[in-house]
């Protein structure tokens, strides 16, 4: 890694490291023995605790800490709070109402187009093509992408967003959701449970984005202009954009 890299691009290095092993561990338990996952899914606790309720801590955990968030955190979640916003000298309300305009519109896109590829899948869980160890391994998948996005290429942002990095992104805060809207469709308590930790997690942001919309827009909060970042997490993204453009 860069000698220049910063604390957050080295914290998000670990924790990809980390949903790298995660994946691969329910990948070698999806293609060894695929009916494991489905008994351990269903498995109370007091059967004795395995992987999956070790994920279920983790992902439950980890969602907890987006709803109540100290620091180190990226810029690109803390930006919600007000300690966090730094307002730009006589920025114009216009194009704020304009930026939130436009983002909401895209936003819905976003939406629009998960929940479609999502409810595919739904139906071939329905047609019995997929089970319960499909959609798990769908869903620590999507934890890895979530990361992958960040800080590799993210299709949300390229085509669809628009925005130039991470920090700035609107729907930053929709990755909980993204990752276990597989697990609604599984009759479980700790499949549903995440899913609808996720919901209150993603209503958090918004209602936040809704009332105070000032703070997610570089024209209004100075702390999210490019001079002013700390995180850098942008650094390997624009890398491999710059290559792209070379060639």
């Amino acid at each position: 890694m860069k000698k220049n890299s910063t604390k957050m691009m080295k914290i998000y290095m670990v924790k990809l490291a980390v949903r790298v092993v995660v994946f691969f561990t329910v990948l070698t338990m999806y293609i060894t023995d695929k009916h494991m996952i489905i008994n351990l899914l269903v498995q109370p606790v007091y059967m004795g605790v395995n992987i999956m309720h070790l994920l279920w801590f983790g992902f439950m955990g980890m969602m907890i800490t987006h709803l109540f968030p100290k620091e180190p955190f990226t810029m690109a979640l803390l930006k919600r709070e007000e300690t966090k916003y730094t307002p730009v000298e006589n920025y114009s309300k216009l194009e704020l109402l304009e930026f939130v305009q436009d983002q909401n519109i895209k936003a819905w896109k976003v939406m629009l187009v998960w929940l479609l590829g999502n409810g595919v899948v739904g139906l071939l869980y329905a047609a019995s093509v997929l089970d319960n160890a499909d959609l798990m391994m769908l869903t620590v998948f999507f934890f890895l992408c979530d990361y992958i996005c960040i800080l590799f290429y993210c299709p949300f942002q390229s085509h669809i967003m628009k925005n130039k990095c991470c920090v700035n992104c609107r729907i930053y805060d929709w990755g909980h959701f993204m990752m276990f809207t597989p697990m609604v469709f599984i009759d479980n308590f700790y499949a549903v449970s995440l899913f609808i930790m996720s919901c209150v997690v993603l209503v958090h942001w918004e209602l936040i984005y809704a009332r105070h919309p000032q703070r997610f827009y570089h024209g209004s909060n100075s702390r999210l202009q490019c001079r002013n970042c700390t995180d850098r997490t942008c650094q390997m993204k624009n890398s491999i954009i710059r290559r792209k453009t070379e060639l």
